[in-house]
């Protein structure tokens, strides 16, 4: 990503900011993402909670904006923390959703960073292959699945990782990929005519900006879906399973104040995740004629 991008993709990120004029004497964060304020709300407010753990309230003791700045946040997966890396080597990052930092070269390693950038990182791998699991469980005559990737699907997870998570729950895969918005539609069109009997989506930026687009996508087609995130879920989605975002995004934002305590990311451990939930939409899995096995209710937070 070129510097005049990486700066267009930060300004977006935080022009709710630059209404509210702040003190030059406050510590400033720049929270870096690839969504509109509006579809990153809750994990605004989650990050909110991890500065405030730290004692930081923005528009009192600490600014959250995109210029001149103490700390960078990028949230929108490794393309921004590599843009934030990139473009700096000496103001702090913390970073989200990096599937490999290391080999990146974000960091050193993951339990001493060694530069600039620290962050939590992705374990999508492990999740995959749960997730694969769920989705059998859920919808066990599908012998195929579909799995659509996007334009950060190795940031996240390598294909041939997904292919070894199908071979070990006995299920085929056919895989899509869409690129922008824009190519939804055709994808599904796609998946129906492959005969895909559910549909995995994969964890990526641009899945979680567009979800009602997918989520309604997946009800016109009548596609069981699994989703990385239970706000997928909330769209009414039938099913998640994944990390927590508003936690993640907490993380981050206590990494955010330890770091305007003084702390240095070269010391500070890179995280993983804490928080996992497994999701269901009652409501979507009736109109799919779904019937949820008993062992998933029993884990499930089942939702209407």
């Amino acid at each position: 990503m070129k510097r005049r991008a990486f700066i267009a993709f930060f300004t977006t990120a935080a022009a709710p900011f630059l209404t509210h004029a702040q003190p030059r004497t406050l510590p400033v964060v720049g929270y870096l993402s690839n969504g509109s304020p509006d579809t990153h709300a809750r994990l605004l407010t989650a990050f909110r909670q991890g500065l405030s753990e730290r004692g930081y309230v923005e528009g009192r003791n600490v600014a959250v904006e995109y210029r001149r700045v103490g700390v960078i946040v990028a949230t929108a997966g490794s393309a921004s923390a590599v843009a934030a890396k990139a473009a700096t080597s000496t103001i702090p990052i913390v970073f989200t959703g990096s599937r490999d930092p290391v080999n990146l070269g974000l960091v050193a390693s993951l339990g001493r960073p060694g530069g600039n950038a620290t962050g939590i990182v992705n374990i999508a791998t492990a999740l995959d292959a749960k997730r694969l699991e769920l989705l059998r469980d859920l919808v066990p005559k599908a012998s195929s699945i579909a799995v659509l990737r996007g334009p950060a699907a190795e940031s996240f997870t390598k294909l041939s990782e997904i292919q070894e998570a199908a071979r070990v729950v006995g299920r085929q895969l056919e895989i899509v990929r869409a690129d922008s918005e824009r190519e939804f539609n055709a994808v599904f069109a796609s998946i129906v005519q492959k005969h895909a009997g559910a549909l995995f989506i994969e964890p990526d930026p641009l899945f979680v900006i567009h979800r009602m687009q997918l989520v309604a996508l997946a009800a016109k087609h009548a596609i069981p879906a699994s989703y990385p995130y239970r706000e997928f879920v909330e769209s009414g989605g039938l099913m998640s399973y994944g990390a927590s975002l508003p936690d993640i995004h907490r993380q981050a934002g206590v990494y955010a104040g330890r770091i305007l305590d003084g702390a240095k990311p070269a010391d500070l451990p890179v995280m993983e995740p804490v928080r996992f939930d497994l999701v269901i939409n009652l409501n979507t899995a009736k109109t799919l004629g779904i019937v949820i096995p008993p062992k998933l209710l029993v884990i499930a937070e089942v939702i209407e």
